[in-house]
């Protein structure tokens, strides 16, 4: 059980309400995945975290437009696959639930992981037509990224 296998990836997306060409599916979860793994190189953030953040943080929504309590819903499915799809130290799960939970309250956090991963899914509002803010980033890499505009964010 690893938290990176498709396995995983496959039965989230399966179960997915939106469908797999929804802005908020799964190609938004993988440029999440691929931000925050950059980001996260770069601020000693919980890999294994971030990876399961990109995967569940939009995992639950209902529809394409307000969807309020989403993060809360991601952050209960990915406690329901815990132990049975992907394992987590409580101490990292802790991690991942506040940052799905939050994900959408504007917030910033202190914490590498929580703020790779908020990072990361800020950096992509750009699907949305929202340009992405520096006052949002947590960490200095996303206040970078962010401050370069659309066409200085390309990460690989």
């Amino acid at each position: 059980m690893t938290s990176t296998s498709e396995d995983l990836w496959n039965h989230v997306i399966a179960q997915f309400a939106c469908g797999v060409d929804s802005i908020h599916g799964p190609s938004h979860w993988r440029r999440v995945e691929r931000d925050g793994l950059y980001i996260a190189e770069r601020t000693g953030a919980i890999v294994e975290v971030v990876t399961l953040f990109a995967l569940f943080h939009d995992s639950r929504r209902e529809n394409e437009d307000e969807d309020e309590g989403h993060g809360e819903r991601g952050a209960a499915f990915a406690a329901s696959l815990r132990g049975v799809m992907f394992d987590l130290p409580h101490e990292h799960f802790d991690l991942l639930h506040h940052a799905c939970a939050r994900h959408t309250d504007g917030e910033t956090s202190d914490d590498p992981t929580v703020g790779a991963c908020w990072d990361a899914d800020r950096l992509d509002l750009g699907r949305v037509g929202i340009v992405p803010s520096a006052d949002y980033m947590s960490t200095a890499v996303g206040r970078e990224l962010a401050a370069r505009g659309p066409s200085g964010r390309v990460i690989r």
